[in-house]
């Protein structure tokens, strides 16, 4: 049975502006390939932007081990970033926005000049960098429960939710960015650690990886665009009246309360 693409859309943005979530994104017969999943998330952020929101970037999902371990699935997940989505450091962030939501903890990569085709290699990525952050992401499904897999959270652009984006920029060159420890605070204790080792090896080569995952679908990155590279450790569920921190050594911080504290 053939996926209608707009009546998908409309469902995902209905469930995203009414944080109700979906029992399921798709019937019983009908074939989910992965390019019909990519093209319900470019319909829903098409049909965003043309309700007034604009595209800010783009992410990679679930490209840490320890994330597909996480909810089951077993390749990473993609999706663009849109303004309506970006939250401000230090904020309360209203718990009613969401349905079921986790945090991560991610490098941003803020871009100088455009990026992007099927030869992409870590120089192109260097060379496009203007600086890089670090970056928050509240991931949420819109399937009900989280029972998704690669088509699911194709469709629903990678389950993003919300990003809160560090005012703490780095050149690459002035980090390891290779090896940086990182964990996430739920009032102020350690509950989830990793390392950006876990993004393909390196942060830079998990950006050049997207890159090249994504140009059969012709997307590529321009200027000023922020592209989040993975987290660098297994999401942790949020509990409203908490204060969320994410940490990496030697860079910095960055943190919201989630509900009143």
């Amino acid at each position: 049975m053939t996926i209608d693409i707009n009546a998908l859309a409309d469902r995902l943005i209905e469930a995203r502006r009414n944080s109700a979530p979906l029992e399921t994104l798709t019937e019983p017969g009908e074939t989910k390939a992965l390019d019909d999943a990519v093209r319900v998330a470019q319909e829903v952020v098409r049909k965003e932007v043309q309700s007034g929101d604009r595209v800010i970037g783009f992410k990679l999902g679930n490209i840490a081990k320890a994330m597909q371990d996480k909810f089951g699935v077993a390749e990473p997940d993609f999706g663009y970033l849109l303004s309506s989505q970006l939250l401000f450091e230090g904020m309360r962030v209203a718990p009613e926005r969401f349905i079921a939501p986790f945090v991560e903890l991610e490098p941003a990569f803020v871009l100088k000049s455009e990026l992007g085709g099927a030869d992409v290699n870590v120089l192109d990525v260097i060379a496009a960098t203007d600086y890089v952050i670090p970056a928050l992401e509240i991931i949420d499904s819109r399937v009900k429960d989280w029972k998704i897999d690669s088509f699911e959270t194709t469709a629903d652009g990678g389950s993003v939710g919300a990003v809160v984006l560090s005012a703490q920029p780095r050149q690459i060159g002035e980090l390891n960015l290779g090896n940086i420890a990182g964990e996430i605070l739920i009032d102020g204790v350690p509950v989830a650690q990793g390392n950006t080792s876990a993004l393909a090896g390196h942060p830079v080569q998990a950006i050049a990886w997207l890159c090249r995952r994504i140009a059969e679908y012709g997307i590529t990155f321009k200027k000023g665009d922020v592209i989040l590279a993975g987290s660098v450790l297994a999401a942790v569920e949020m509990t409203p009246g908490t204060r969320i921190t994410g940490r990496f050594e030697g860079w910095g911080e960055i943190g919201f309360s989630y509900g009143d504290v």
